[in-house]
């Protein structure tokens, strides 16, 4: 088992991930891209009736910084899957003419998240070659470089699933990425289920995906919630397609700010200090 990443794969990006930098606002030209946004959840352990992805980072709510990445990025549809208290992000997102909202009722998971936009995929056939790309709402310091460098792999590589990792020194409740001996992704390993070896693998998984379309629609009707926690993971997309012949594997194109993501108020102050230090600039 080797915990580093396909040497093949990595060539295709020009330049490698370097440190974490603001990104510029100017925007892109389009990708030709759709991007999935996973916003549906309360945030139970940040001790608050808000949803989570409205509370403030630097003074926004945090999903902002996440769809201006996206913006800068040049996807051209957004799909937001909204759910606790959507009322409140739709009113918050209102002024943004780009987004679309999703409602997932009953919060079944994150591949059910993604399941509630199956219909909204499939509206546009002439899309099923198109990239989708998933991310996390919760994550203000996700990287329109490091998206870009994603979706630019993606298409040299002619994947039905690429997904972007990061490496980390505690990797600690992370999902592992399991390879092969050549360094061929495999399946993505819970921290609850990794036997000790695992447990060292420093590749972890931080739940940003590029999938085709079509592929993508393939693995979310076949999605089992046969789990003892009876829900359904996007996590188990990659190696279905994997298992039946789909092109898949993954890159560490993400930086080593967007390990920092947001579960807590603590986590939220680490975020905020590391966003001033990079040069983001606060709003009143």
């Amino acid at each position: 088992m080797t915990t580093s990443g396909n040497p093949q794969l990595s060539k295709m990006i020009s330049e490698p991930s370097g440190s974490c930098e603001p990104a510029s606002k100017n925007g892109s030209r389009g990708s030709g891209a759709t991007a999935i946004v996973m916003a549906a959840g309360k945030g139970t352990r940040m001790k608050s009736e808000l949803p989570k992805v409205l509370f403030p980072v630097l003074g926004r709510p945090m999903i902002h910084w996440v769809l201006d990445a996206l913006d800068r990025t040049g996807v051209d549809r957004i799909m937001v899957v909204v759910g606790y208290r959507h009322e409140d992000v739709r009113r918050e997102l209102a002024s943004r003419s780009n987004v679309e909202f999703v409602l997932q009722e009953q919060q079944l998971g994150t591949g059910h998240a993604v399941q509630m936009c199956a219909a909204g995929l499939s509206e546009q056939p002439d899309r099923m070659d198109w990239p989708v790309l998933v991310v996390a709402g919760d994550s203000p310091l996700v990287q329109s470089t490091s998206l870009s460098e994603l979706l630019e792999a993606y298409r040299r590589g002619q994947f039905d699933c690429l997904l972007g990792t990061l490496l980390k020194d505690d990797p600690y409740g992370l999902g592992r990425i399991i390879r092969n001996n050549a360094g061929q992704f495999q399946r993505i390993v819970e921290q609850k289920d990794a036997t000790e070896d695992e447990k060292l693998i420093r590749e972890v998984n931080m739940s940003t995906y590029v999938f085709k379309q079509s592929g993508l629609l393939w693995a979310l009707e076949r999605l089992s919630n046969n789990n003892a926690q009876g829900e359904y993971y996007l996590t188990d997309c990659p190696a279905l397609l994997l298992q039946n012949g789909y092109k898949v594997d993954a890159l560490t194109a993400l930086k080593p700010c967007e390990a920092l993501s947001i579960n807590t108020i603590d986590e939220l102050a680490r975020v905020e200090d590391m966003m001033k230090e990079m040069g983001y600039r606060c709003e009143s």
